[in-house]
Parts: structure tokens; C-alpha cells; sequence
């Protein structure tokens, strides 16, 4: 054979890495169904601690949440991924650009949902959305709806404390995403959006040049956000779990009834206040969540106090300075909070006695 002529290579068959997913998936429900159990081994036969000291409890908690929450975010992630491959910017910016107020609104948050981005990466979406002729309000309902119903908060939520939890959330942020998408649309407030964006040249009904991807491909972009996500958030993670780990075994439960129960009426707005400028991602603050809601703090209360430090970060609003002005970003700002005070009411109200 003419050394000069190379084979061509065939293409391999997504067959083996199907069987290795299955085998893996498996593998990894055998692992998650006993971490409790080996957590609590580990506590008291292998370190020693005497049970049912706040020491042991909080070093229980920690040993159990750290390897449920990596596993399932690793989970979610490698989903994740493959979902990613079939909600590309250019095609999500096609989908909202003819849309009107309303239904625009619902599609936004819709895809909020459905796209991987936080709150920092939604921002340039949203710069392309409003430099394409996308409606301000319906772009806003976007930016809103993707960091706040995040495919990690939901999964992990729906993993530490149950679906009905998750479920809650996600109508919650949507109803909040859709609300004040719509209201910031109808105040007519593009004038305080810098002028620079409106005069600049992004494309407009791009095409998308790019080949659709395989199967292969796909399961390779899942392959590749586990390695770039879970390694840039487990320290946040662990981080938040430590956290919640001294609220478990250290903090008295009637301290935090007084602070964020639902017979304090003013408990949700001071949730919010203190969550607005802090930063954390979801995979850090669930945990803590989960913990608060352990020593008797309302459902309403900690899920706006959540919603507030994810929906409404620092980094974020520094971001938006650059497109919005400050009158425009106190609107959003505002309308969001008293959105989502307003669901911790409610579900005060529904739900007397936390999960």
C-alpha cells in the first residue's frame, strides 16, 4: 500500500460510551444510596466522636452533604452539558426577537430555565438580546429566570430536602421572572440604557454556520463541563457545606426561629436585605439552606433569602453598569426584591411548619 495515502479514520460508535454512562450511572446510585449510613460510620466508629454531641452531629452533616452534593452535581452537570449543545446563544436570540410583551415574557423565562447560565455569563446574552431589537423587559425576564431558577439549585433542592420544595421553587422564580420582566417592559425605560448599545453592531439573524453536533459531541461538551464546573465550584461548595454543617450542629434552633420563623413578620424582608449583596452560586448556598431549615427557620423566609443571594449579585450589577444606568438597575433591582418578599410571604402563609 502507497505509504503516501492515510486511512481514513472511522468514526467510533457512541455504543461504548452509552455502556460506560450506564455502568457509571449505576455505579454512582449504589454510592449515593449509603452515604448516610457511611457517614455516620465515620463519625462514630472511625473518628470516635460521641453521638448526638453538636460536634458529632455537625461532622455527620458535613461527611454526608459533601459527597451528595459533588455526586449529584456532577450529575446534573454532565446533563447539563449534553442540554447545552441544543440551546446556543444565536439560537436563543432567534427564538425571543419577534416576540411581544407577554408571551416574550414567558418564553424568556422559559429558556431562562433551560440555558446553563448564571448571573454573570447571562449578562452578555443580555447585551445581545437587547442590541438584536429584543423588547428591554422581555430580555430582562431572561436575565432574571437564568441564574435564579438554576438547573443546580432545582436539582440539588429536589435532592436535599424533596421535589415538593423544588417544585415550589421553580414556579416561584418563573412567576418573579415573568412579573418583573413585564412590569420594567411596560415603565418604558430604555432611555436608561447607555446609548452605546443601541448603536452597537451586533449581527442580527446570524446564521449558524456551525455543523449540528453528534451524539459523540455531545456527550463529549457533558464530559467537558464536569471538568470546568466541578472544578471551579467544589471549594464554594464545600465551603457552604461547612457552613451549614455549624448552623446543623451549633446554632440553637430558637435562635433562628426568632430570626427567620414565620411569626416574624419583618423576617423576610430582613432576609432579603442581608442576601441581596451577598455572592454565592446555588451548588454554596443550598447546603446552608437546607441547614437553616433544620433548626427551624420558615420555608418562605429561607427560600427569599436564597432566591436573594442568587437572583441579585454584586458581580452582576457591577457587570450591568456598564449597559444599564443606575436608574434602570435600581428599578430592576427593586422590583426583583419586592418580587420575591412577596413570595416568602406567601409561602409563610401556605406552609406554617418547615420541611
Amino acid at each position: 500500500m502507497d505509504a503516501s495515502i492515510a486511512p481514513v479514520p472511522r468514526p467510533r460508535s457512541v455504543l461504548p460510551d452509552a455502556l460506560i454512562i450506564g455502568i457509571a450511572a449505576i455505579t454512582w446510585y449504589a454510592i449515593y444510596s449509603y452515604l448516610a449510613d457511611a457517614a455516620r460510620w465515620l463519625t462514630i466508629g472511625v473518628i470516635g466522636l460521641e453521638p448526638e454531641t453538636h460536634l458529632a452531629s455537625s461532622v455527620e452533616f458535613f461527611l454526608y452533604e459533601v459527597p451528595k452534593v459533588l455526586m449529584l452535581l456532577v450529575a446534573v452537570v454532565f446533563v447539563v452539558g449534553i442540554v447545552r449543545t441544543f440551546f446556543t446563544p444565536e439560537r436563543t436570540r432567534a427564538l425571543l426577537s419577534s416576540r411581544r410583551y407577554g408571551a416574550g415574557n414567558v418564553l424568556a423565562a422559559g429558556l431562562g430555565v433551560v440555558t446553563p447560565f448564571c448571573s454573570c455569563s447571562a449578562v452578555p446574552l443580555f447585551l445581545g438580546f437587547v442590541e438584536s431589537g429584543v423588547p428591554l423587559g422581555i430580555t430582562f425576564s431572561f436575565l432574571i429566570a437564568a441564574p435564579l431558577v438554576n438547573e443546580v439549585a432545582v436539582i440539588l433542592l429536589a435532592g436535599l430536602l424533596g421535589p415538593g420544595v423544588a417544585a415550589i421553587y421553580i414556579v416561584a422564580g418563573l412567576v418573579i421572572a415573568i412579573s418583573a420582566g413585564w412590569i420594567i417592559g411596560r415603565l418604558g425605560l430604555e432611555r436608561y440604557v447607555e446609548p452605546w448599545v443601541y448603536e452597537g453592531t451586533a449581527s442580527r439573524g446570524e446564521a449558524m454556520a456551525e455543523a449540528a453536533p453528534t451524539w459523540r459531541d455531545r456527550i463529549d461538551a457533558g464530559r467537558a463541563a464536569v471538568r470546568d464546573v466541578v472544578a471551579r465550584i467544589w471549594p464554594y461548595v464545600v465551603a457552604g457545606i461547612a457552613v451549614g454543617a455549624g448552623i446543623h450542629g451549633y446554632v440553637p434552633t430558637g435562635a433562628l426561629a426568632g430570626i427567620m420563623g414565620a411569626d416574624a413578620w419583618w423576617s423576610v424582608p430582613v432576609a432579603v436585605v442581608l442576601g441581596v449583596p451577598m455572592y454565592s452560586n446555588a451548588a454554596g448556598i443550598v447546603p446552608v439552606v437546607e441547614a437553616l431549615l433544620a433548626k427551624g427557620a420558615s420555608l418562605g423566609t429561607t427560600l427569599a433569602f436564597m432566591m436573594s443571594v442568587i437572583a441579585l449579585s454584586l458581580p452582576e450589577m457591577i457587570i450591568l453598569r456598564k449597559i444599564l444606568r443606575p436608574q434602570l438597575i435600581g428599578v430592576f433591582i427593586g422590583v426583583v426584591a419586592v418580587g420575591i418578599i412577596l413570595v416568602g410571604f406567601l409561602f409563610n402563609l401556605l406552609f406554617e411548619v418547615s420541611p
